[in-house]
């Protein structure tokens, strides 16, 4: 639980059994407010550029540890144009069109991955967010098994079976 007051009223949250499910939860008369916890909804790009992949590592990861580009929706914002929005700012790229792969939950971290592959174009520029990138040609892409991993998996699966 990442709050231990009710944002709505500021008393002590409880925990109750809603729904068949232990939740944090407010107590005080006249105040109904749940903690629901539902998982946050995450955009990841497999950013493809000349027949390689960008992978990018963030300030606060490992040096080794690289991932595809990913963020979070903004209000009134769709997930196409949430991916393509986080290609351009942290790689300031150009493109036209996202595919949707498919949703991954990602339970580990309370989010539900929606991942596209966007195909782009341009001169890689990083934002302050990333320390580093690497082009992987897609013939050398392997995926890993958490995260995003999944959705790599299955666009290399059906790019394989499409060539």
């Amino acid at each position: 639980m990442s709050a231990h007051f009710c944002p709505q009223c500021g008393q002590p949250l409880q925990t109750a059994e809603i729904h068949g499910q232990p939740r944090p939860c407010c107590k005080t008369v006249g105040c109904a407010y749940v903690h629901w916890d539902n998982p946050i909804p995450v955009v990841a790009a497999i950013v493809e550029v000349d027949g390689a992949v960008i992978l990018a590592r963030n300030h606060r990861w490992p040096e080794t540890m690289f991932g595809l580009i990913t963020g979070f929706l903004e209000k009134g914002e769709t997930p196409d144009d949430a991916v393509l929005r986080e290609v351009q700012e942290e790689l300031g790229l150009q493109a036209e069109t996202a595919h949707f792969i498919g949703y991954y939950p990602f339970f580990e971290m309370n989010q539900l991955i929606l991942a596209f592959h966007v195909p782009a174009h341009g001169d890689i520029t990083l934002n302050e967010e990333l320390a580093a990138i690497k082009r992987v040609p897609v013939e050398r892409l392997k995926p890993w098994t958490i995260g995003t991993g999944p959705a790599v998996r299955d666009w290399l699966a059906r790019r394989s079976v499409t060539l």
